[in-house]
């Protein structure tokens, strides 16, 4: 079965949990003899895909690459851009492929694709649920509703994500949807030599927005304020804003805050050795840092609604959406008490066992091959 991928995300992210999936995806469906997936981009900034996928290229292609260098990086970029979509263009046009999958919301495809499938995947509802968040003129919305409805089949990468899909989109039946849990792709035994404060609380990625870090952050001040030798270590999201560092420098805790940007190699080394790690998002479709923290054994506290429950089971500290005492109480108890703390490791190891890239793309492989079928 030969699958088409466009390249949507990988132009849209440097790195994160979409296109890390889909590059595992694509991977793993390359490892099948009865599968082939391709991608046919040329340049990405993407980490993931670099890392994975983009290593596999031909001579030839390799060759190309080395030869836009001499552009700068601007230039460069637009050509990768343009570049990339007259590449899916025209493998839509060829139609050597049984089933394509898009992997964003843009609908380029759907005047080009002719009588063949294609399966959407849906992250979240998160333009749906907080439009505020999203300029007026984000297409998302509109585009997702008319996929949705035009789609084969959808993949909704968490229960919780199926119903959201059922709530805002109550005409799509349900039977079309198939759920498919995502994974964790974090090498546990990759640890290195980092300059990391000894005793820290961890938080990781963008904090904007519904990432709820201000919350966050007012909640866990006070512990800072009572032990000195403690730290909160944000990993990745880039450099504080102002608005930030205001509300840091407000609470008397400056020189205890750290920010840091990662490499993927790097990141493991943040969860090993963290007291415990918070993700106060008050929505996620699925959440793939938790899984990567209790890879690593580090304890996760996390609020009790969402897809959460569903990915971390009892191996969860759970907290009420927004109730900063609550929060403050769980992440105080875990620092103080050792043994519960290996606890809520081991839990964490047991319940990541239970997702992985191959099973995901096991699952992927049967719908994709429930659609040939028909």
């Amino acid at each position: 079965m030969k699958i088409l991928f466009d390249g949507q995300i990988f132009s849209m992210q440097k790195f994160g949990g979409i296109s890390r999936y889909f590059t595992e995806l694509i991977y793993e469906l390359n490892q099948s003899q009865n599968h082939q997936a391709t991608c046919p981009i040329i340049l990405t900034k993407n980490i993931h895909y670099n890392e994975k996928i983009a290593k596999g290229m031909s001579f030839m292609e390799r060759l190309k690459l080395i030869a836009m260098f001499k552009f700068s990086e601007k230039r460069r970029n637009r050509y990768a851009a343009r570049q990339n979509r007259k590449n899916i263009v025209n493998a839509l046009a060829c139609k050597q492929f049984d089933l394509f999958v898009p992997t964003y919301y843009d609908p380029y495809f759907l005047p080009l694709i002719g009588d063949k499938p294609y399966v959407l995947n849906v992250y979240d509802l998160i333009h749906e649920i907080f439009p505020t968040y999203f300029k007026s003129d984000d297409l998302a919305l509109n585009h997702k509703a008319e996929l949705i409805e035009k789609a084969t089949k959808i993949i909704a990468i968490s229960s919780s994500t199926k119903k959201d899909i059922l709530k805002f989109y109550p005409n799509t039946p349900s039977e079309k949807i198939e759920v498919v849990h995502l994974a964790g792709s974090i090498d546990a035994t990759s640890i290195l030599d980092l300059d990391l404060p000894k005793s820290y609380i961890l938080f990781v990625g963008n904090r904007a927005h519904y990432k709820n870090f201000d919350f966050f952050f007012k909640a866990i001040a006070p512990i800072l304020k009572e032990q000195s030798a403690l730290y909160l270590v944000c990993a990745g999201g880039n450099e504080f804003s102002a608005e930030e560092l205001a509300l840091i420098c407000s609470h008397g805790v400056a020189e205890q805050v750290i920010q840091r940007n990662f490499k993927d190699v790097e990141l493991a080394t943040y969860y090993v050795n963290a007291q415990c790690f918070v993700f106060p998002s008050v929505y996620e479709g699925f959440g793939i840092p938790v899984l990567e923290s209790m890879s690593c054994g580090c304890p996760v506290v996390l609020a009790n609604h969402s897809s959460f429950p569903e990915v971390a089971g009892d191996a969860g500290i759970y907290f009420e959406l927004e109730d900063e005492v609550d929060l403050r109480t769980k992440v105080s108890a875990i620092l103080a008490n050792d043994e519960l703390r290996e606890e809520f490791k081991q839990k964490g190891l047991a319940q990541c066992e239970k997702f992985s890239w191959e099973k995901t793309a096991k699952e992927c492989i049967s719908i994709f091959n429930s659609i040939k079928s028909n």
